[in-house]
């Protein structure tokens, strides 16, 4: 065990060497860090501080949740519609004054006499079937229920269906807006839901309300149409759109007219990224399509060459580019007046469309002063606990205690240099988890040199004490840090937020140590023995 090979030896200093190398933009000022960051051979990431540490923004958020109910109304009466008409086709059923009611949450219709009734009623059955709930709770459920009254039919949305829609849209918009602001998941924001209807959204070190509202806001669902090219300004200034199109305004002035028919959509996109273009340099945001969407696109561009159509974003016309070639590899890329605006858009689009709208009820900025005193009572807390553990392992181990106490203090370096590598933020109970580690990082030494102690107490020497001691106590060491570590894992799986961060904090510090304990201290204490050869322990 206290052989090290020279492979082994390059491994434990290049580990130590870097994790250094990483954390030390942390100690510089910001002019510093920026010029770091200018030269791309140094590191220059740091760890940022959470809201509760360094303030940022909040969002109190609506969830237009009653938007589902008008939505599931419309496809309702759609679907009823569309079976009708093939009734009528096929058994010429009469039907007449298919409405939505609102007020009932409920799509009514006629149908002339009773003849084939049953096959209206067979109809009405499929639309009402039972459907599964997933991880509701809920084996099963109908999103709506039918009922007959002579001709008039009714059919109606059920409240579990509406209420289990909603949480399901709440829940979207949350994951939606986590990788909106956070596509890394580095941040460690906050996004919680508040009730059925809103969601609380904290994002630490911002400073911005208005730009940070703006990105949540946006709905961001993107559809590609044809454009009608035969209108004129005339048309728009009457502002009655021919059936089947719609006017719209252009995001660089004017207006233009699309079809509504959708060529392809933003849900089958896979990647969308900011660039810029090779030919002239223009921000652009790059985007690709999945095998269906890329089908589409490319069946719709051969067709259409030499013909423009729209790239619609919400309620607005970002770009009406002519279709030079078939575009038949699914990638295309749109055009970006800014490179902020090409960050903005790919960031939107990757994230994926709200399913609805949200208002940002309530906004705000968080003070940081509160953060600076606990980070000042924090760092007061680490630093009496470094003390009183280095203090402890030199009055009990004697030089022994030493190499402990310098395996301690890489290993907060090496935990300072890895959360800085992921950019990951550190809240108070982030600080807590390294207060915890500090007292972790010195139990497998402890261990170690207890086991140690027994062994030259039962007449080993000393070389072979600290052989023996080591090999005895890994397999402790490892259990011991192999159950913290699972724990640490379940923590970030299903807690959010600080809960995240302590696990975050906690995990990297249970690696740290066993380096520093396992490898750095054993090197240290088998350079000292090999190079003294004492007869007795100092321990």
């Amino acid at each position: 065990m206290l052989d090290f090979p020279r492979w082994k030896l390059i491994m434990i200093g290049l580990a130590t060497f870097f994790g250094l190398l990483l954390a030390s933009p942390n100690f510089f000022d910001e002019d510093t860090q920026a010029v770091m960051e200018q030269q791309a051979f140094l590191p220059h990431k740091t760890v940022s501080l959470g809201l509760d540490l360094q303030g940022g923004v909040f969002l109190l958020i609506n969830v237009e949740v009653d938007e589902i109910e008008k939505g599931k109304l419309e496809n309702l009466s759609a679907s009823v519609r569309d079976e009708l008409r093939k009734l009528r086709s096929e058994y010429n059923v009469i039907f007449q004054r298919i409405r939505i009611d609102a007020p009932s949450k409920s799509v009514l219709f006629d149908v002339r006499d009773d003849t084939n009734i049953d096959r209206v009623e067979r109809a009405m059955d499929g639309l009402t079937e039972l459907t599964s709930a997933g991880g509701s709770g809920l084996a099963t459920y109908r999103e709506q229920e039918w009922s007959r009254d002579d001709l008039a039919f009714r059919l109606t949305l059920t409240e579990t269906g509406l209420n289990l829609a909603k949480r399901q849209a709440v829940v979207q918009t949350m994951e939606v807006i986590r990788r909106r602001i956070d596509p890394e998941g580095t941040r460690e924001i906050t996004v919680q839901g508040r009730g059925d209807d809103q969601i609380m959204l904290e994002v630490p070190g911002a400073d911005d309300p208005t730009a940070l509202r703006s990105l949540v806001e946006t709905t961001a669902r993107l559809t590609f149409h044809d454009v009608d090219t035969s209108v004129t300004n005339e048309d728009f200034q009457q502002g009655r759109p021919r059936a089947g199109f719609e006017y719209l305004p252009l995001q660089d002035g004017g207006m233009i007219s699309i079809q509504k028919r959708i060529i392809v959509s933003g849900e089958y996109l896979t990647s969308a990224k900011a660039g810029f273009s090779q030919e002239n340099g223009q921000p652009i945001v790059n985007f690709r399509f999945n095998g269906t969407g890329a089908k589409r696109f490319g069946e719709h561009t051969a067709k259409n060459v030499n013909r423009p159509f729209a790239i619609r974003l919400d309620d607005i016309v970002i770009s009406a580019p002519n279709i030079q070639s078939p575009i038949l590899g699914g990638a295309g890329y749109i055009t970006a007046g800014s490179p902020e605006e090409a960050n903005e858009l790919g960031t939107l689009l990757s994230a994926g469309s709200l399913p609805v709208s949200l208002n940002v009820e309530m906004q705000g900025t968080v003070d940081p002063s509160l953060g600076a005193a606990s980070v000042q009572a924090g760092t007061m807390a680490a630093a009496i606990g470094m003390m009183a553990v280095i203090a402890y392992m030199v009055i009990s181990y004697g030089w022994f205690g030493v190499a402990a106490n310098v395996a301690l203090i890489v290993n907060l370096f090496l935990i300072l240099g890895l959360l800085s590598v992921f950019n990951a933020t550190l809240t108070l109970p982030g600080i807590a988890g390294i207060v915890l580690t500090i007292g972790m990082a010195v139990d497998a030494n402890v261990l170690v040199f207890e086991r140690i102690k027994e062994e030259h107490r039962a007449g080993r020497g000393a070389i072979q004490s600290v052989d023996t001691g080591y090999s005895q106590a890994f397999s402790t060491i490892m259990d011991a840090n192999i159950t913290t570590f699972i724990a640490a894992a379940i923590l970030y799986m299903l807690g959010s937020g600080p809960v995240q961060g302590f696990a975050v904090t906690l995990a990297v510090g249970i690696l740290t140590s066993l380096f520093s304990a396992v490898m750095l201290t054993r090197l240290i204490l088998a350079a000292w023995l090999k190079r003294s050869r004492p007869a007795k322990l100092p321990i």
